[in-house]
């Protein structure tokens, strides 16, 4: 069984990073979604749990595709699940030199697990989780920028947060 890790942050996920994920399930038997906090990002909007919640919700409809959380360094997560690759998404050239950079690391930290960089799909190029966050702050619609099933949970998460800062 050929297996793959896709990671991130995922504050939150976006159709970009699900169009990945969707991408690299056609091609591996077996996917695993390596949710991993990232302490260098400023401006988290969601939990750890509530990124896992999201990203679960996205890819339920792919039954190849398991999602989780891992504090961890991401090659010791793609070994312990057997994976052969680490999958990224890359957007930009930045992207391309960051991703190549960490692909050596990876491999140096475990022989043999390779890393497959895929080009963003055009609609995607200008997605960020930065941006979507902007666009949940200010109330605009998600359809175009999260999974559908992510939206809601969204829109739930929000509801929940309004809530107990209500009842505080």
């Amino acid at each position: 069984m050929r297996t793959a890790v896709c990671s991130g942050s995922f504050d939150p996920i976006t159709l970009g990073h699900l169009d990945i994920i969707r991408r690299t399930a056609a091609c591996f038997d077996q996917v695993w979604v390596c949710v991993s906090p990232n302490a260098e990002k400023k401006n988290q909007m969601f939990t750890p749990e509530q990124k896992l919640r999201l990203v679960k919700a996205a890819v339920a409809e792919y039954a190849n595709v398991h999602a989780e959380l891992w504090t961890g360094l991401l090659a010791d997560y793609a070994a312990n699940h057997g994976a052969c690759a680490i999958v990224r998404g890359v957007r930009n050239a930045t992207d391309w030199d960051v991703e190549r950079e960490l692909a050596r690391i990876n491999e140096d930290l475990h022989a043999g697990l390779e890393t497959l960089l895929l080009p963003a799909a055009a609609e995607y190029e200008h997605f960020s989780s930065s941006m979507v966050r902007e666009m949940i702050r200010y109330g605009q619609p998600l359809e175009k920028y999260l999974p559908a099933a992510a939206a809601e949970q969204v829109r739930k998460i929000r509801e929940e947060t309004n809530r107990e800062e209500a009842r505080n």
